[in-house]
């Protein structure tokens, strides 16, 4: 699998941003989805998760209540929508695809994905 990611940019605090990952292949509808984030100086962090079909979702506390993850199994592609950023967002941000089994915390962390995508900056300005 091949993840294309886009969307990343600059944006004021308190504004909105849609990343996109395009799949190669077509086996998508069978991969654990997920969004993660490293910001300078600092280790990758998970974002969100999405099973397999978009009925189960995961995110962190921190972004919880602003970002949306969604997939469309169609299109090969996951989303990552991110409304009231805040420069503490400001980060290169992965998509990330799992061949295993949704499993509830596992799903969050960085070993337990198969596939990265290339990072897209984001950058919130204050």
């Amino acid at each position: 699998v091949q993840l294309q990611a886009s969307g990343g940019g600059l944006v004021q605090a308190g504004g909105s941003l849609r990343h996109s990952c395009a799949a190669s292949g077509r086996t998508f509808s069978r991969y654990v989805m997920g969004w993660f984030r490293q910001a300078p100086g600092k280790d990758r962090e998970f974002v969100a998760a999405i099973s397999w079909s978009g009925g189960t979702t995961y995110y962190a506390d921190s972004v919880k209540g602003r970002f949306t993850i969604s997939r469309d199994n169609a299109k090969n592609t996951v989303y990552l929508q991110m409304n009231s950023l805040k420069p503490e967002d400001t980060a290169v941000y992965y998509c990330a695809a799992s061949k295993n089994l949704w499993t509830p915390v596992v799903v969050t962390t960085t070993p337990w994905y198969d596939y990265w995508g290339q990072g897209t900056l984001v950058t919130v300005s204050s």
